[in-house]
């Protein structure tokens, strides 16, 4: 069996992590203390043989339209990743730790020389014939690099390679590190040989573009050209051979594909508003479901004709504060002591303050647990299950409240701030159903519940790209926000939270918080016991100083079609999921 997605280094989960159902409420008199327990198969049943001439229909169940950004070096959420999965093989598949291991491309460590030597199969050709070379990966580390590139893939992993910085600051024309041995092999060199190196979404990008395609299209016009928008060369099993914005993208067998020739004559991948998704499960209009709702997991969990997989995810929500801006000229993000929301006592309160145990249950059927914090438990042997994190303590809220001078001074039940300034937080949510309304009602309820006036944004709910653009802007009327992150298979946070990430939207730096991150990238880490105290201390750091606040921990669950075969969510696969992906009967 192939494999299923491994996205790249890190992205936006605004979509994955869409909440929504319809009339969803929370019960506070329920009990929560009777937690449901699922266990599920990753794989279909069916082991038949595929049959010719078939078409395979996906449902891409969300509330929001895809952007169309076919290329995971410009990519940054999950769903146009979604989107565009059966043709953008990754260069490498992974092992039961996540880690990096030969596919489209051979890969080879060399610890002591601090090297990496990728080697692409011979007859690895675009869809288009040409060849994927060396050259081709030379260019995407070159494209990365540029100065006009305003992407988030040129991260502090990306800045390991020897020589791209002054690639990137124009003092240097080529990237030193990287060498072309021969038309399919290349050494990159690094400065320091990290844990991330070994891990899928780490230093060595395991994304490619096809140089003959973007060389004569300035960096700056990449990300909109028809190249990424309409039609992507890639090399996976299917190139995409039609797409209409925001509803559907059809993809058609890659004749020049490496392996065994795709069993399907065609994919179809339609976007299923939220709202529908379950009727149309009961009325088998598609072969797969991803994205369905686990809000609404008891309404479709005994789909007539469909197999349920489902594994947790890599991914996590989390409440998050604005503390500083990103500083685009010194690609740095700049705290600011003086922000709303700066007195960490006020963010560890509206840590203890929500009840994730109920949100988890109520809301998600169990199908979402507590979090307990940023090192999710994919990671097996970082994740501490034994670390407490935030857990529902009003009492405590109040307390540390009152410790930092946000006190009720004129008796209306919601607290002033410490100079007796009425005081108001800006909570900005996205859109993503029924639930999510519901969700952050419940948020501001809790909140009030110890003093805290809160109202939402905007006062509603804010569409999910027009979310993610204010955070990136820093827009100035968000002072707190609900978020979630995939974090790909590397569990280093850097990326999410350094002084250079763009992808630090708290903008909370501290010389301490870099020591801490520092050091999961240091050879150190390189031993199990070592980057396991480093991992602790990193979360020990982050609880304490709450710039963010972990809340739970969801399940992927796919509804598959009985007459599908060859389809996998697990991670460790050694091939691409799509190659061997085909249907064993004309019907549903």
């Amino acid at each position: 069996m192939k494999k299923k997605i491994v996205i790249g280094l890190i992205t936006v989960a605004g979509f994955s992590l869409t909440l929504a159902a319809c009339s969803n409420k929370i019960d506070e008199t329920q009990p929560t203390e009777e937690k449901k327990e699922h266990k599920f198969s990753p794989a279909v049943k069916n082991k038949g043989e595929a049959i010719a001439g078939q078409t395979l229909e996906i449902a891409q169940v969300s509330s929001n339209d895809f952007t169309g950004i076919f290329s995971r070096t410009f990519a940054t959420n999950t769903l146009d990743s979604s989107f565009f999965e059966p043709a953008d093989e990754p260069l490498f598949t992974y092992d039961e730790d996540l880690r990096v291991r030969d596919g489209a491309a051979a890969i080879k460590f060399d610890e002591k020389q601090k090297q990496v030597r990728l080697t692409l199969r011979d007859n690895l050709k675009w869809n288009d014939g040409e060849d994927v070379t060396a050259d081709d990966i030379i260019f995407t580390y070159e494209v990365i690099a540029d100065k006009d590139y305003d992407g988030v893939r040129y991260n502090n992993n990306i800045r390991n390679i020897v020589g791209i910085e002054e690639f990137h600051d124009g003092k240097a024309e080529t990237i030193s590190g990287i060498e072309k041995i021969n038309d399919k092999e290349v050494v990159i060199t690094y400065k320091e040989f990290t844990p991330s190196m070994l891990q899928g979404g780490g230093s060595v990008w395991s994304s490619v573009m096809p140089k003959h395609v973007f060389e004569d299209i300035p960096v700056k016009d990449m990300e909109a050209s028809d190249a990424v928008r309409k039609n992507p060369v890639t090399f996976g099993p299917y190139y995409v051979s039609k797409v209409i914005p925001g509803e559907s993208v059809e993809f058609l067998p890659n004749k020049y594909y490496y392996g065994e020739q795709p069993k399907l004559d065609k994919i179809v991948m339609k976007k299923v508003p939220t709202a529908s998704a379950t009727a149309s499960i009961a009325a088998k209009e598609y072969d797969i479901y991803v994205g369905m709702q686990t809000a609404e997991y008891t309404s479709w969990q005994n789909s007539e004709g469909y197999d349920i997989l489902g594994q947790q995810q890599t991914s996590y929500s989390y409440i998050g504060f604005k503390l500083g801006y990103w500083d685009a000229e010194a690609s740095k993000n700049k705290y600011n002591p003086e922000a709303k929301m700066a007195n960490k006592e006020l963010r560890q309160a509206i840590g203890y303050a929500i009840d994730n145990e109920t949100i988890a249950t109520q809301l998600y059927n169990g199908l979402q647990v507590r979090a307990n914090s940023l090192i999710v438990p994919a990671f097996t042997s970082l994740h501490d299950d034994t670390f407490e994190g935030f857990t529902y303590n009003p009492e405590k809220a109040n307390e540390l409240l009152d410790q930092a001078g946000y006190k009720d001074i004129n008796d209306d039940g919601i607290r002033e701030d410490p100079e007796g300034n009425p005081f108001k937080i800006n909570f900005a949510f996205r859109d993503g159903g029924d639930t999510a309304q519901a969700l952050a009602e419940y948020y501001i309820q809790q909140w009030s519940e110890v003093g805290l006036d809160v109202e939402l944004t905007s006062g509603r709910l804010i569409e999910v790209n027009s979310f993610y653009e204010m955070l990136e802007n820093d827009d100035p009327k968000i002072d707190m926000y609900q978020a979630g992150w995939s974090t790909g298979f590397d569990p280093n946070p850097t990326g999410l939270y350094s002084e250079n990430g763009a992808f630090n939207y708290t903008r909370f730096v501290s010389e301490k918080n870099e020591e801490l991150l520092n050091a999961l990238s240091s050879t150190e880490a390189l031993d199990p016991a070592k980057a396991k105290q480093l991992y602790s201390d990193w979360q020990a750091y982050v609880f304490d100083e709450a710039y963010v606040i972990p809340t739970t921990y969801a399940y992927e669950v796919v509804p598959v079609s009985e007459r599908v075969t060859g389809y996998d969510i697990s991670r460790d696969l050694d091939h691409y999921v799509y190659a061997d992906l085909g249907v064993t009967a004309e019907k549903r």
